[in-house]
């Protein structure tokens, strides 16, 4: 009769399959009832070498929980909906939503995560750049798998995240291109003709965000203090599903054949067709009839940093008073269609701009001011951070006015310009050579001849030293 084990010994047999078998104590369950594991070999050493790895993780409280182990597409369904969810902004969830349907899940969905390997994400990278993904949208995905295995590791539901272990790829910061003062008037001028010149001004002038300037709101507006509060941003946000069924609620619109080469359907769509829809597809929100939590929506700027007053320069507050003017004009004329969302910059009806639309209004201003193309961004905040910088503005005090968190961020926006870098050598030259001295009047002379010749052998280098010594 074999002695009885101690409490939390493992137990290491041949079972009557010809097979040797492992039986390690981890534990209790949640329910109270005792965790014991399982290991299988051919040999007793295999087996052996198996329960000692799992006692390790159970003695360093690395051992994953007990139950089966959830696929990659459960758990980031899991991850957004219950975790991310409450920290994450509107927009930035449903980008991360976007990244997980699209690549994450028909890459490494079907995986589970105890399975996962570097390779696989290797694999999953490689394809998305050969797909023509920019390498940045590559790294975004990465970025996004890795919280999400960080948050399962954390919870001892894997040993390791892999995601540690695999190099994304290298992505170069896209150069700013702002405007030069010349430009920007330019760009004003051209913008003057349209009722809309002074979001223009303000975006330009101050570098708001596209979001804070549709979201502005006249009660965060004091002009005789020439104050902007940016409280608020306007955001266009994707519908979701109040229904119990989503996959049933779009059933009409589902289409999971790709289109012809020549689509008649799509051919208005400016992004061409769409993608064809999944085995279950839940998109097709914006026609549920219980939809929620999209379209045109008012939320928070990112950081508590971007809600802080900015000093409205004073040449812009008559252009507010008389849109404030034209504004209550058009609420009269406008009766009871108008609706009132107390926006500053709103369509004849009182609804704010729509940001596609102020895109659209951008790009053509700038052909009509004959300026080169260029992102929104570089016309607007980079444009106001680099005129700062040019017109002797300490970096400390730019970066208060476009209300980042680090001196570092503001760096990022403010681009040098040759000019600047032309007139500090110049500078640079009148503090080493105050008075330029005439040039020195050479006289000509005639062919000389060369009596030495240049040779590479060491004997002639010898013979040159001894002659010149």
């Amino acid at each position: 009769m074999s002695p009885r084990k101690l409490n939390m010994e493992s137990s290491i047999y041949l079972g009557s399959d010809g097979r040797w078998h492992g039986r390690v104590t981890m534990g209790v369950k949640s329910d109270g009832s005792p965790d014991r594991r399982h290991r299988t070999g051919r040999t007793e050493t295999e087996v052996t070498r198996k329960v000692r790895e799992l006692e390790k993780l159970r003695d360093e409280q690395r051992a994953p929980k007990a139950g089966r182990v959830p696929t990659v597409q459960q758990w980031m369904e899991t991850y957004l909906t219950t975790i991310a969810s409450l920290k994450l902004k509107p927009r930035s969830l449903d980008d991360y939503w976007s990244k997980t349907r699209n690549d994450i899940v028909p890459g490494i969905g079907q995986h589970r995560l105890n399975k996962l390997e570097p390779e696989h994400l290797e694999a999953m990278y490689a394809a998305m750049l050969s797909e023509g993904h920019a390498p940045s949208h590559v790294l975004k995905v990465h970025r996004i798998l890795s919280r999400a295995l960080k948050i399962a590791h954390r919870r001892r539901m894997i040993v390791e995240n892999v995601a540690t272990l695999v190099d994304p790829p290298t992505v170069d910061e896209t150069e700013a291109n702002p405007f030069t003062q010349e430009e920007a008037r330019a760009f004003l001028e051209a913008a003057a003709k349209r009722s809309t010149f002074v979001r223009w001004l303000i975006g330009v002038g101050m570098g708001f965000r596209q979001g804070e300037t549709l979201g502005m709101r006249w009660q965060y507006v004091d002009l005789d203090a020439e104050l902007f509060h940016p409280r608020w941003q306007l955001q266009r946000l994707t519908w979701k599903h109040g229904c119990t069924d989503p996959h049933l609620c779009g059933e009409r619109l589902h289409r999971f054949a790709p289109c012809p080469p020549v689509c008649a359907v799509h051919k208005g769509y400016k992004r061409g067709c769409p993608e064809p829809c999944g085995k279950g597809c839940t998109r097709h929100a914006s026609v549920c009839p219980d939809r929620k939590g999209g379209g045109l929506v008012f939320t928070r700027p990112k950081t508590k940093k971007s809600q802080n007053p900015v000093p409205i320069p004073p040449p812009f507050i008559p252009p507010l008073r008389e849109l404030r003017a034209l504004q209550e004009e058009e609420r009269a004329a406008a009766g009871e269609l108008w609706e009132d969302h107390g926006v500053v910059f709103s369509r004849p009806d009182g609804r704010p701009l729509d940001p596609r639309q102020d895109w659209e209004e951008f790009k053509e201003i700038l052909e009509e001011a004959g300026i080169d193309d260029r992102r929104l961004y570089d016309g607007s905040r980079h444009t106001a951070g680099t005129i700062l910088n040019e017109l002797g503005v300490p970096l400390v005090t730019i970066m208060e006015i476009l209300r980042h968190t680090q001196v570092t961020q503001t760096r990022r926006y403010v681009k040098g310009r040759s000019e600047q870098s032309r007139d500090a050598m110049k500078r640079m030259g009148d503090a080493f050579l105050p008075q330029l001295r005439p040039p020195v009047q050479r006289v000509p002379q005639g062919p000389t001849e060369t009596r030495t010749e240049t040779t590479d052998s060491r004997a002639a280098r010898a013979r040159l030293r001894r002659r010149i010594r």
